[in-house]
């Protein structure tokens, strides 16, 4: 059986021969239908709401009542995702360079909602998601849900963020090939109902190998696959010296950050697991990108200058920029 995913690169030596479509993928894992319907597009898992007359996304002050989703949104391919909505406005005026789209007069999408901030760019979503796993997925479940009503076919996610490296170079990108929790488990664990759901925190891995390649042709920093951490908080949770309360030595926390690095964690950031996890369970092929702004195994303190921090954070734009330029002139020329 062919992939009928949309893949931007042939395959190449050293990558699996033979990689089933991610639906197919899906099944095998889940024993239940896939979550894409034949043209594409994500199938909402949720049986209750098809019991809604209309859905209210509240924290993106949009509805499917009051908005025509199909219209404004079904041409979507890619959502970008990172912390702030400065740096997600810069990413949606950098990708309008790359695929030479005006940027004039760039609007907020969700500006009714005072949360988050949105910009359209072509088939491009550029969107903000705060600090941490709560902001994150409040985000990233609506968004999921808007892809679905708007009928976006075969949409591809990606967070684009900063984080603490592990034994390699500050300024260095990530490509995040699995996420870790607190307890050191390749899970997102959710509280749900008095009980702790595990989700699979697997990130694609067809769609990691594309961009390492596109970031391999890249000669001003270097970019490496691994393990992430995600952190539930950026002191004690990330085994920072520097925080109001510690209770641990610097040995420990080397100790810590050791195992880490042995058990292939590239670098440390708050959002990971679950992106993985809720990306998997709705069959939307995903990928983490991160720059590290720091080596924790020398300093906790993010130290270099805001002209040497904001080169650096458009690192993992450039890579995702490739990767959308690449895309975008496959399906010209097979137009």
């Amino acid at each position: 059986m062919d992939c009928d995913c949309d893949y931007i690169l042939p395959t190449m030596d050293g990558w699996e021969q033979h990689y089933q479509n991610c639906s197919t993928v899906w099944f095998k894992d889940y024993g239940t239908e896939p979550p894409k319907n034949t043209d594409g597009s994500i199938r909402l898992r949720n049986k209750h709401l098809s019991r809604l007359h209309h859905d209210v996304l509240y924290h993106l002050g949009l509805d499917t009542e009051n908005y025509d989703l199909p219209a404004m949104f079904g041409d979507v391919k890619f959502v970008c995702m990172g912390g702030t909505k400065y740096r997600m406005k810069e990413f949606a005026k950098y990708i309008a360079k790359v695929l030479n789209i005006p940027d004039e007069g760039l609007v907020n999408l969700t500006k009714h909602s005072h949360r988050y901030a949105m910009y359209k760019i072509g088939p491009v979503l550029s969107v903000n998601h705060g600090i941490g796993i709560p902001s994150m997925t409040i985000l990233l479940q609506e968004v999921i849900k808007l892809l679905s009503y708007a009928k976006a076919k075969d949409p591809l996610i990606f967070r684009i963020g900063t984080s603490g490296g592990l034994n390699i170079p500050p300024g260095s990108v990530v490509v995040s090939s699995w996420g870790l929790n607190g307890t050191l488990k390749k899970s997102y664990d959710i509280p749900v109902m008095g009980k702790i759901m595990e989700i699979p925190s697997i990130f694609d891995k067809r769609l990691n190998q594309e961009l390492l390649y596109l970031a391999s042709k890249e000669g001003k920093f270097s970019t490496f696959a691994g393990g992430t951490m995600a952190a539930d908080d950026f002191y004690q949770g990330q085994a920072r010296l520097d925080g109001p309360f510690c209770d641990y030595t610097e040995s420990d926390k080397l100790s810590f950050l050791n195992t880490l690095v042995q058990m292939g964690v590239k670098n440390i950031e708050m959002e990971a697991t679950a992106f993985a996890a809720f990306t998997r369970e709705a069959g939307v092929r995903a990928a983490d990108v991160c720059v590290t702004l720091v080596n924790r195994l020398e300093q906790d303190q993010v130290t270099p200058s805001k002209s040497v921090l904001l080169e650096w954070q458009e690192r993992p734009m450039v890579i995702i920029g490739k990767y959308i330029s690449k895309y975008c002139e496959k399906i010209s020329s097979v137009k």
